[in-house]
């Protein structure tokens, strides 16, 4: 019996040991080379596309609300080749996005600050559409829709890699950009149309992330980075 319990005991230090509270990284994180770039309590390291200073509301319950913002909050440093990690909880008809690639982040006449980047879509909705949750926003749309209930958090992981983007929704890989396919303004690789009038091959490869405002609140928590070689 006391061997048991106590087999018991080495389990549960284990499992809480490999999962660390929320905002922080797990000893085998750090040895991996993940990087935290939000500490659950400040908007220390965040700004708004203006480069100025975010007030502390936009912290709430250990996450960050980019409702309401100036479009968006952006990370302080431009970033080139990553994987990003993070947690996310929509609201009812929510509309969202995470920005990534963003240079610079002065806009062009005319165009808001979002064509300067690449956003993956966060959005409440139960398609795959160009729009929906996972897209790569008007450009690729994702294979299938893995978005857990209003209420949830999710889990998504981004990999900004050079010529590749990649987007894995809640442990599953649902889309894919070879930016080096697209070569034309406003037309998808396989000749049907977007809004961007952007060649997405002369794309900048380095630039700021960003989390969207887009009318509703949404939370982030637990964002993460890795750098890659």
């Amino acid at each position: 019996m006391i061997r048991h319990l106590a087999a018991i005991v080495f389990l549960f230090i284990a499992v809480r040991a490999a999962h660390s509270a929320d905002n922080t990284l797990t000893d085998q994180e750090k040895k991996e080379g993940w990087q935290l770039l939000f500490d659950g309590k400040t908007t220390k390291g965040w700004m708004t596309p203006k480069e100025k200073p975010l007030p502390a509301s936009h912290v709430q319950d250990g996450a960050l609300n980019p409702h309401p913002c100036d479009y968006m909050l952006v990370y302080e440093k431009p970033l080139e080749n990553y994987v990003l990690a993070l947690d996310f909880k929509l609201t009812p008809k929510c509309n969202s996005g995470i920005f990534l690639r963003t240079s610079p982040l002065t806009p062009r006449p005319g165009k808001d600050v979002g064509f300067n980047g690449i956003e993956v879509a966060i959005q409440e909705s139960d398609t795959a559409g160009f729009h929906d949750t996972g897209a790569i926003y008007d450009l690729v749309q994702p294979q299938k829709n893995t978005l857990k209930p209003v209420g949830e958090w999710n889990h998504i992981q981004i990999t900004s890699d050079r010529n590749r983007l990649a987007v894995e929704l809640n442990g599953e890989r649902i889309t894919s950009m070879d930016l080096d396919q697209w070569t034309e303004k406003n037309k998808r690789p396989d000749g049907t149309e977007h809004k961007f009038d952007v060649v997405y091959k002369d794309h900048p490869r380095k630039g700021y992330i960003g989390l969207q405002d887009h009318g509703s609140d949404c939370w982030y928590r637990n964002i993460k980075l890795k750098p890659l070689k």
